[in-house]
């Protein structure tokens, strides 16, 4: 073993100076380093200060209530969250206000509809979905009504599949598009519901500083996991 490797492993850092619980908007999500190895992060929007981290293979539903928990139990008063649109994940936090990240949300419906779309039904759709964070709820609930009562026959339409001898819906990943963005809706504006708490409409802040760390992180290609979860440790606890 090197001297430096040796040297780093005696390496204690400080990760005990974090923010004092108080009144809090969380924001949470995961990043990955590998195909199997990502960090979950629950960070306090007003000081942008990360509260909780925990190092996962997956990032599932309980988890993130489990860190929530956590969080609670320091004395965090939880008056938001901000996450991304996992399913079963908004329902998982009681009388918590969730709000679904608006970028993540327009991210789906690009891969559901792609970004060059051709049929006109999907090109509407993408016009309509990029005016999310620039529209009320009452006025972006109207766009996606109306647009819905011009092609809803174009989405019922369906096709033979001769192999499963069954149909199927034609323009299934529109069906979805369209199905994601009815289904989080009420979930999508809840930033304006409560303006006094100050919710951000993105998990932004939290994506800047995974992508800070990501580029600290290549800097030391090759660590093992373990060094690198002891820099991590260091990162996230500034």
């Amino acid at each position: 073993m090197s001297t430096v490797q040796r040297r780093f492993n005696d390496v204690s850092f400080n990760i005990i100076n974090l923010p004092d619980p108080g009144n809090t908007v969380v924001i949470m999500d995961t990043t990955y380093f590998n195909k199997h190895s990502g960090v979950m992060v629950f960070r306090d929007y007003y000081s942008r200060r990360n509260i909780y981290w925990n190092y996962v293979t997956y990032e599932t539903v309980d988890l993130y209530t489990t860190g929530i928990k956590y969080i609670q139990n320091l004395g965090w008063n939880i008056l938001g969250i901000v996450c991304d649109g996992r399913r079963g994940l908004v329902s998982s936090f009681g009388n918590i206000p969730v709000q679904l990240c608006q970028f993540h949300q327009v991210a789906m419906i690009i891969r559901y509809i792609t970004k060059n779309p051709k049929l006109q039904a999907s090109k509407e759709l993408k016009l309509i979905v990029l005016e999310l964070k620039s529209s009320t709820e009452k006025e972006f609930t109207k766009l996606l009504d109306d647009w819905h009562g011009k092609w809803k026959y174009f989405l019922d339409e369906k096709s033979f599949n001769p192999e499963k001898n069954k149909l199927h819906y034609t323009h299934k990943r529109l069906r979805s598009a369209y199905r994601s963005l009815k289904t989080n809706l009420k979930n999508l504006f809840i930033y304006q519901k409560y303006p006094d708490l100050g919710i951000p409409n993105t998990t932004n802040s939290i994506e800047g500083m995974f992508s800070g760390i990501k580029k600290k992180l290549r800097n030391h290609a090759g660590l093992k996991e373990h060094r690198k979860f002891k820099i991590l440790d260091y990162l996230l606890s500034k």
